[in-house]
């Protein structure tokens, strides 16, 4: 057995005024999703853990360019009335961080506009760039941007730590199964900071070397 260095980075996932905030669009559009409060609020604490530790720090935000060309025929059939009010739109309240994370232009932000963060974005040679190794991730919606980005994580040999009371889903029982299917397929460690989880910088993973 050998070890390596590794550098983790938290990775917060489209927590938008959009999806978070009441006046945001989905809560508008009945598409509020339970246990928000308590996602934003843990979210929070984990942002302030990982730089407190000097962590890396990474905003995803689902966002739409003026005439949303970018949004695809499956997503505009997906969420039509989304369109109608021009919901998640670059540059807008709407598409903004919310306010709670502490998010400046200076921090780190990836726009995305599919549910897997790492697909036609920046996100993985942003994290080569950095040397970063491990990804500790919350975010909403738990089964739907959450999964499919921890899943694309998984797929390019990123180890993951899942801050399961960091993110939320459309009810309570999708936000479970969500972290069930991850946590029972091994596609990341599931974790809470209630429970005391600390976001850290771990500093080597143990590898078995072939003598």
């Amino acid at each position: 057995m050998t070890t390596r260095p590794t550098r983790s980075a938290l990775i917060v996932v489209d927590m938008q005024n959009g999806f978070c905030h009441p006046n945001g669009s989905l809560p508008r559009l009945g598409m509020a999703l339970a246990d928000v409060d308590r996602a934003v609020r843990q979210s929070a604490l984990a942002v302030e853990q990982a730089r407190q530790a000097g962590l890396p720090v990474i905003f995803t935000r689902h966002v739409y360019r003026p005439g949303r060309a970018d949004e695809g025929q499956n997503l505009t059939t997906l969420s039509a009335t989304l369109a109608e009010i021009d919901g998640l739109a670059a540059g807008s309240w709407d598409g903004g961080v919310v306010d709670e994370l502490g998010w400046t232009p200076a921090d780190l932000t990836v726009d995305k506009v599919r549910f897997d963060a790492f697909l036609w974005t920046s996100l993985d040679p942003l994290l080569q760039g950095l040397g970063v190794t491990h990804l500790q991730i919350c975010g909403v919606v738990t089964n739907i941007c959450v999964e499919s980005t921890v899943r694309a994580a998984f797929m390019r040999d990123y180890p993951v730590t899942l801050l399961g009371d960091a993110c939320a889903a459309k009810t309570s029982r999708l936000h479970e199964l969500g972290l069930e299917v991850m946590g029972e397929v091994g596609l990341a460690t599931v974790v809470s900071l209630a429970d005391g989880y600390q976001v850290s910088a771990p500093t080597e993973l143990s590898t078995e070397v072939a003598a």
